[in-house]
C-alpha cells in the first residue's frame, strides 16, 4: 500500500494503507453456485480456475479477456513465465473452455495478444468460436530497440459464439482531421464538416486502431500496472459489440479497466482478478466513475484521433 508523495501531475491511482481497510470489504470469493445477480458489478478476487466452477451459465453479452502474454513477466504478487507455442495453446484452453457455458448464444468475443502470441491465441478461439477478424492498435510506447524492429502493436481477435451477435459500427466512428477538404461541383463540403476546432471527417471503423494513448503518469485512469489497457481501445469494443444495459465479463480483470469502461457506458459488469492489490484499485476506479464518467478521446459520442481533443 502506498502513502508516498507523488509530484503535482502524478495522477497515478494508488491505494492507501487506509482505504485497503475499506476497500476490502467490497471484494467478493466465489464457495458456491451463484446467481447472475449475485455478481453483477463485483469485483471477485479469486483464482480463475476456482471461481470459474460456481459461475451460472449464459449470462455473458461480451467476454473481454486480457491474459498474460506469453512471455515471462511480473504483475505484482504473480509471476507469469514463457512457455513454448504448444504449451501457450494448451494454457488458454485449459480455462477458455470452461468460461464458454457463461456465453449467450449471441456473444462476442475479444481476446488480446502480442505478435508472439497471436497465432496460439486464433489457434484456441478456432476451436470454439467463429473468429471474425483481428483488429491491431498501435501500442506506442518504449524507446525502442537497437537490434530489431521496435514493437508498438498488439492484436485483439474478434470472435462470436454463433452467427447471431450484435455489430454496431455507428457507434465507435472516428472523428479525423480533414487533409484535404475536397468539395463538390456547387461548393459544398464532400463528406466532411467544420466545427471550431477545424475542419473533420467521420470515418468508420476499420481493423488497424492508430488513435489510442496508453495510459502514463499524468492520466487520471493510470495505474502501476505493467500492461494496463486503456479505456478508450475498451470503449470501442464495448460500443460496438454490446447494448446498454448488457453483461460484460472480464476474467483477467486486472486494475478494473474492463469494469470501469463498461460501469461509465451503461452496461452491467464482473471481473476476476487473483492480485488482491489490483482488485482493490479496480474498486477504487469504480468509485472514482461515479464522479467523473468521462474516458479519455471519446467525447461528443464520437472518437477523436490520438492527440486531437483534450478530454
Amino acid at each position: 500500500m502506498k502513502n508516498l508523495t507523488k509530484a503535482p501531475r502524478n495522477r497515478t491511482i494508488d491505494i492507501t494503507t487506509e482505504e485497503k481497510l475499506i476497500t476490502q470489504q467490497k471484494l467478493h470469493k466465489l464457495t458456491k453456485n451463484t446467481s447472475v445477480e449475485e455478481i453483477t458489478n463485483k469485483t471477485i478476487n479469486q483464482d480463475l480456475f476456482e471461481a470459474v466452477n460456481f459461475l451460472p451459465e449464459n449470462f455473458v453479452d461480451l467476454l473481454f479477456i486480457d491474459p498474460p502474454y506469453n512471455l515471462t513477466k511480473t504483475f505484482n504478487s504473480t509471476i507469469f513465465k514463457e512457455s513454448n507455442d504448444l504449451a501457450y495453446e494448451t494454457w488458454l484452453n485449459s480455462w477458455l473452455t470452461k468460461i464458454i457455458k457463461t456465453l449467450k448464444k449471441t456473444a462476442s468475443i475479444y481476446v488480446c495478444c502480442d505478435w508472439k502470441s497471436s497465432a496460439p491465441v486464433y489457434n484456441v478461439l478456432k476451436k470454439h468460436f467463429i473468429v471474425r477478424n483481428r483488429i491491431t492498435w498501435e501500442r506506442e510506447k518504449g524507446r525502442g530497440s537497437k537490434t530489431n524492429w521496435k514493437n508498438c502493436t498488439e492484436d485483439i481477435w474478434f470472435a462470436t459464439n454463433s452467427n447471431d451477435y450484435y455489430f454496431n459500427p455507428e457507434a465507435v466512428k472516428l472523428k479525423k482531421k480533414v487533409i484535404a477538404p475536397y468539395k463538390d461541383e456547387v461548393g459544398k463540403p464532400k463528406d466532411w464538416e467544420t466545427d471550431s476546432g477545424g475542419k473533420y471527417r467521420l470515418t468508420y471503423p476499420s481493423n488497424i486502431w492508430t488513435d489510442i494513448t496508453i495510459p502514463f503518469w499524468s492520466m487520471p485512469e493510470n495505474t502501476e500496472h505493467p500492461t494496463q489497457k486503456p479505456e478508450k481501445l475498451i470503449a470501442k469494443i464495448i460500443l460496438a459489440s454490446s447494448k446498454p444495459g448488457d453483461f460484460v465479463f472480464d476474467p483477467f480483470l486486472g486494475t478494473g479497466t474492463t469494469s470501469v469502461t463498461a460501469k461509465k457506458l451503461g452496461r452491467k459488469y464482473f471481473g476476476i482478478e487473483i492480485d488482491e492489490y489490483y482488485c482493490l484499485l479496480a474498486e477504487k476506479r469504480l468509485g472514482l466513475a461515479d464522479k467523473d464518467s468521462k474516458i479519455q478521446g471519446y467525447s461528443d459520442n464520437v472518437f477523436w484521433e490520438r492527440n486531437s481533443h483534450n478530454i
